[in-house]
């Protein structure tokens, strides 16, 4: 099992570990509702260096970096991020990532921890017929996702970047308590706003105290793993393995927008996937809100009023700031539209919810 140069901190801590994609990592601290309510409110900071981190550079990288992704990278300039999937060649997708162009020829792919060793198989696969240099750093970057309306408070007593200037899905290079070349990036898994920091291993802990310290006045705790699920579940956002995996299209997931069918787009799966969008889906990625009391989990069936099986749960949890069941899954699209009811079937006993499209919590309304 690999640890990251926090998992000393985490035990000292007295934190929950768990394994999880062959890490040792913190699953909670303080417990989860309590990690996940402040960093709607003020700030946590998750330990993310399980994450992989692969680069695609030289003259070749924006073929291959094209190729391989559906979102169109056309739109990327240097201190720019976006979001995309990795289609597989039968309509399924090897994972979801975000991909950073870090300068003109130089990109960084950051994708999930369980998938580093099979997405860099893969994109070296892929690479033959472009010749690029792939390089898998995974092992050399470690990162903290500081995250909440109040890290930018944290944050910005120590650096010298006007860290307000950061805009969705962009990122910079730059100095951090001290520690150079930290990538500071706003890419956040949570909803709550933050920032993502990309650095060497060996400035971990520096960074690590140097963080809490500066956010005691503003309420800082740790948050593990649990945490960043339900978070990013009450935002609708799709965890690789439950919600999509290599026999889910994109489409099915309710990821067209990341599905870019533009000129000088010529991605992997393209005829495959304009064929399918202009057939159309017969099931759908959406959300679920519990109208009964009950917790909808992986797995769970879910039924037509008239108790006929029209899909499954993908995810589910008690949403924290709701304060109700929640849920992700695929369903026969003649049962889509928000609004539908439905039923899940919670141990044995089948429960009424509704159809909703994410995000369940929304941070204008909740304030």
């Amino acid at each position: 099992m690999k640890r990251t140069p926090f998992s000393d901190i985490h035990e000292k801590l007295g934190a929950k570990m768990v394994e999880f994609a062959g890490f040792w990592m913190p699953l909670q601290y303080s417990g989860i509702t309590d990690e996940h309510i402040t960093v709607r409110k003020a700030v946590g900071v998750f330990d993310v260096s399980h994450m992989g981190e692969i680069w695609i550079k030289g003259p070749k990288a924006f073929e291959l970096t094209q190729y391989i992704t559906s979102n169109d990278i056309q739109k990327l300039k240097p201190g720019k991020a976006l979001y995309s999937v990795m289609p597989n060649g039968r309509g399924g997708i090897v994972d979801d990532l975000i991909v950073y162009q870090y300068s003109e020829d130089k990109y960084m792919l950051v994708v999930n921890a369980a998938n580093i060793d099979k997405d860099h198989k893969w994109i070296i696969e892929q690479n033959e017929k472009f010749g690029a240099e792939v390089e898998n750093a995974s092992d050399n970057i470690a990162q903290l996702a500081v995250q909440g309306p109040k890290a930018i408070d944290v944050l910005q007593k120590l650096t010298d970047i006007d860290l307000s200037q950061i805009k969705f899905y962009h990122f910079v290079e730059g100095k951090i308590a001290g520690v150079d070349n930290v990538i500071i990036s706003n890419t956040g898994y949570t909803g709550s706003g933050g920032f993502e920091l990309y650095f060497y291993p060996q400035y971990a802990h520096k960074l690590w105290d140097a963080i809490f310290e500066a956010g005691e006045e503003f309420g800082i705790k740790p948050a593990g793993l649990g945490a960043r699920d339900t978070l990013r579940l009450e935002m609708g956002y799709c965890l690789y393995g439950n919600d999509i995996d290599d026999t889910t299209s994109p489409l099915e997931a309710g990821l067209g927008w990341i599905v870019k069918f533009t000129d000088g787009n010529d991605f992997i799966d393209r005829d495959f996937l304009w064929k399918q969008k202009q057939s159309g889906v017969s099931r759908r990625l959406m959300g679920f809100e519990m109208i009964d009391r009950g917790i909808p989990r992986h797995g769970y069936d879910i039924y037509s009023i008239d108790e006929k099986l029209i899909g499954r749960v993908t995810s589910g949890t008690m949403s924290p700031m709701l304060k109700k069941g929640i849920a992700l899954g695929y369903i026969d699209v003649a049962y889509k539209e928000p609004g539908t009811e439905v039923l899940i079937d919670i141990r044995g006993r089948k429960m009424k919810a509704r159809v909703v499209k994410p995000p369940f919590w929304k941070p204008d309304e909740n304030k």
